[in-house]
């Protein structure tokens, strides 16, 4: 067990710790109490404990292509700027042709996933979405396509007049093994109603991962922070997917993503600060007790965060993308993209071992 530098005035925070080091679960108030502690250290090494006793050193990451075949969406989500309204300038819908001539112009042997998200095209039918999947699937058999936010088998379901499950069976007929995470923003109907009044509820979210569990996929969980919310509020989400964890077992990872500003000129003060990305990781860490993985996402937080993310409860770091598309219409500074030597060295550095894996974390390599 790892030696911990305990704050001596901190009481609460000492209570929390006592809860870690005896692997009791944290509540929302014990979060609350991480949230208001300055004792950003301790926190971390409460959370690298925890994450050591998870995943050992191993830190992973995946060779994958994000893939958006339309920008058209119905919704009006505050903290967007990818959207764009059918004919508006910038608008786009790939067809079959501009799908493929997308990906193989930027494929290679070494990609083992697509991630596909995009906006929601009331324009076009559910068929268009399950097709996009079945071309790519006939195309590229052997690549894993992990599609579509919780949020979009909502809006499936609305446009096609199917149901959650058959939405779901469909698009696993065509070739979707998991869902993404995003979508879900924060998880409360008073962050939902100021920031996406337009796109899935709370409940609607969590339902189409329950029954994308049940019907056997493994998903991910995403928590969108650094705007209205409050700390409760990211609480509350935490503690709604763990619940929902608790009753399926079918997310892999929770994956908190910093809320990025409307223009890349937006000051420091509209943008997340570092304390607040690597104590939400840490806290993400300490809170998600039954889910594997915490995701320090470069393309949000930066590569040096990311870095030292992983000696702070996280123990993946994403992928090498290719081309990101949605951080980067809007605030976001950083890369789009890293190459697998890049993220073996980001890894490496921090003292950790670097993995390769696959969409289910089996392992594909391992860095020495």
């Amino acid at each position: 067990m790892s030696i911990l530098t305990l704050p001596s005035q901190d009481k609460s925070l000492q209570q929390v710790a006592e809860k870690v080091i005896h692997g009791e679960r944290l509540s929302i108030e014990d979060g609350l109490a991480l949230y208001a502690s300055h004792d950003l250290m301790t926190i971390g090494q409460l959370a690298n404990l925890v994450n050591q006793r998870k995943n050992g050193d191993n830190v992973y990451f995946i060779q994958n292509l994000y893939i958006n075949p339309t920008n058209v969406c119905e919704a009006n989500c505050r903290f967007c700027g990818f959207r764009r309204d059918l004919g508006e300038d910038g608008a786009y819908t790939m067809n079959k042709d501009e799908l493929l001539h997308y990906v193989s112009s930027r494929f290679h042997e070494g990609i083992r996933e697509f991630h596909i998200v995009g906006g929601h095209n009331q324009h076009e039918s559910f068929d268009y979405y399950v097709e996009n999947v079945r071309i790519l699937k006939e195309a590229y058999p052997n690549v894993t396509i992990k599609a579509y936010t919780g949020a979009e088998i909502e809006f499936f379901s609305r446009i096609s007049g199917l149901s959650f499950r058959e939405v779901i069976e469909e698009l696993k007929k065509a070739g979707v093994e998991s869902l993404t995470g995003g979508g879900a923003e924060i998880l409360t109907e008073r962050y939902r109603e100021k920031m996406s009044p337009e796109k899935a509820s709370t409940d609607d979210w969590l339902e189409a991962h329950r029954v994308a569990h049940q019907l056997g996929m493994r998903t991910h969980s995403t928590m969108l922070y650094g705007s209205i919310e409050s700390m409760e509020e990211r609480l509350i989400h935490m503690d709604r997917v763990r619940r929902l964890q608790d009753e399926t077992n079918g997310f892999q990872v929770f994956i908190p993503l910093a809320m990025q500003p409307k223009s890349v000129t937006a000051g420091i003060k509209r943008r997340t600060s570092a304390i607040d990305d690597l104590k939400t990781i840490a806290i993400s860490r300490l809170m998600m007790d039954n889910v594997q993985h915490i995701k320090a996402y470069f393309i949000n937080i930066g590569t040096q965060l990311t870095q030292v993310s992983l000696t702070m409860g996280a123990s993946d770091v994403h992928g090498t993308l290719i081309e990101e598309r949605i951080s980067h219409a809007v605030g976001a500074l950083t890369q789009q993209s890293l190459t697998v030597e890049e993220l073996v060295w980001l890894i490496q550095g921090a003292g950790k071992k670097a993995i390769e894996r696959d969409t289910f974390y089996n392992v594909v390599k391992e860095y020495e």
